[in-house]
């Protein structure tokens, strides 16, 4: 019987395949803070110089979750954000809950995908966003591939935010990209109060794809006003919640 691939032989192999496809973090890494997250990831977060995608779970509840998740990382990055979308529907105040400020989003509004994702890759060229997200329903491997190596030569980090317009939107989610890691996310209830109210919101965050990483499951708590998720209490309070693998769509 086989005896099973030790930590660091594992760490050695992940660092020589993302050499090997070009995806080393040479742009360095956003950390979550959450351990359960950032010890799962090459480099330990989120790499900056490559195109990530993230998706809602269903519905628009869940597409508001997904923007939310988006809004955290951008909280947490440094400089202006470069947000693009379709529909006038970005709410800032919303943003601003999960701690990105409505002064540093440059808002563009774009007629269509096409528009958007050529709005995206100028911004990746450009360098100066410190973070780029295009809101798309649609994204071929040729249109990822641009943007992420636009992401990389810059070392400025590009999220593309799908949203459907219809199941047919909703099926070329599981189709091939070159984004680094793909996420999706999911409303949950909150954690009951002791006294009437609502609690802090839950996410069901899916790291659905990425490179030189297994998939990953876990059941978060919400950005909170810096832009940070959290481990539920009952995961910090001794029983922990152990990371369920899956297999990718």
């Amino acid at each position: 019987m086989r005896r099973p691939a030790s930590p660091v032989v594992l760490a050695e192999l992940r660092a020589r395949i993302a050499r090997l496809d070009g995806s080393a973090q040479a742009a360095g890494v956003l950390p979550f803070g959450v351990a359960a997250l950032d010890d799962h990831l090459p480099g330990g977060g989120l790499a900056l110089g490559a195109l990530h995608e993230v998706a809602g779970g269903g519905g628009e509840q869940a597409s508001a979750a997904a923007a939310l998740f988006v809004a955290g990382i951008a909280a947490r990055s440094e400089g202006p954000v470069l947000w693009c979308v379709t529909r006038a529907d970005l709410f800032a105040p919303g943003l601003a809950q999960a701690g990105l400020a409505a002064e540093r989003v440059i808002h563009v509004e774009a007629g269509d995908d096409r528009a958007v994702l050529a709005c995206m890759e100028e911004g990746l060229h450009h360098g100066g966003p410190g973070l780029v997200v295009g809101e798309v329903a649609r994204l071929s491997m040729v249109a990822s591939r641009r943007l992420h190596l636009a992401a990389r030569e810059s070392g400025t980090p590009g999220i593309a935010l799908r949203r459907w317009r219809g199941q047919a939107d909703a099926r070329d989610f599981g189709q091939p990209t070159a984004a680094m890691t793909r996420w999706r996310v999911t409303p949950r209830p909150s954690a009951p109060l002791p006294v009437p109210g609502v609690g802090r919101a839950r996410w069901r965050v899916e790291l659905l794809r990425a490179r030189a990483a297994e998939c990953l499951d876990l059941e978060l708590e919400a950005c909170d006003a810096t832009g940070h998720l959290a481990l539920p209490d009952r995961a910090a309070d001794g029983n922990r919640q152990y990371p369920r693998h899956m297999q990718a769509p």
